[in-house]
């Protein structure tokens, strides 16, 4: 059975139509241990079959470890979104809700390799020193969380010492329990800076030139 409507499908096709160079998304399952992976290898599925400029790379979180580890991924489902190189782009958990805007759009920046982040903040980004780990914690009902999810993801776009991950929240709740997420979007930069909320760019900015000095 199909998780995309065909309405949403065909919303999608024409999006994808604009993609300018190949993708790929680069999935880690275990289905047996993982009750999401199956939805979410299928949602990718999907999305492939859609445009001939998306690649699907599907492995297993446990026997394909050292993939795993080549790509920094820790839990599951996780979803790599990438293109001739890895850009530090994560999803933790279906980006299902309003989090589906969240991953067309890092396909969209990712083929067109551009961000729509000032140029101002751009020049900053350039001038980090240091690895930037971003975690936005969201829920699949939060209309406000994509902003964060997709601002984070522009910045890695943007830094090669940038990964930003979108975590959905009620699918790793022992991270919920760490971090204490109690409202999302919250977002957290090298475990020590965090802050609840989409905050303008500016401020988003100023967080991430705080942890990478």
């Amino acid at each position: 059975m199909a998780l995309l409507s065909e309405k949403v499908r065909q919303e999608v096709e024409n999006l994808l139509k604009g993609l300018k160079d190949g993708l790929k998304l680069v999935i880690f399952t275990q289905e047996f241990e993982c009750p999401t992976c199956e939805d979410n290898r299928m949602l990718m599925e999907e999305l492939s079959a859609i445009s001939d400029k998306v690649r699907l790379e599907v492995f297993d979180f446990v026997s394909d470890k050292e993939k795993a580890e080549y790509y920094k991924v820790d839990k599951i489902p996780a979803t790599v979104v990438g293109g001739k190189e890895d850009y530090g782009i994560r999803f933790y958990g279906i980006p299902g809700g309003y989090e589906f805007a969240s991953l067309i759009h890092a396909m969209m920046i990712v083929s067109s390799k551009n961000s729509t982040l000032s140029t101002e903040t751009k020049e900053h980004l350039k001038r980090l020193t240091k690895p930037v780990h971003i975690q936005v914690f969201v829920t699949p009902t939060c209309p406000y969380c994509p902003t964060a999810v997709q601002m984070a993801h522009e910045m890695a776009l943007e830094s090669p010492l940038i990964t930003s991950d979108m975590v959905e929240a009620t699918e790793f709740p022992h991270l919920n329990l760490k971090y204490k997420v109690f409202v999302v979007p919250k977002v957290i930069i090298n475990e020590t800076i965090e802050f609840a909320g989409a905050v303008p760019e500016a401020e988003f900015l100023k967080h991430v030139t705080n942890a990478g000095r």
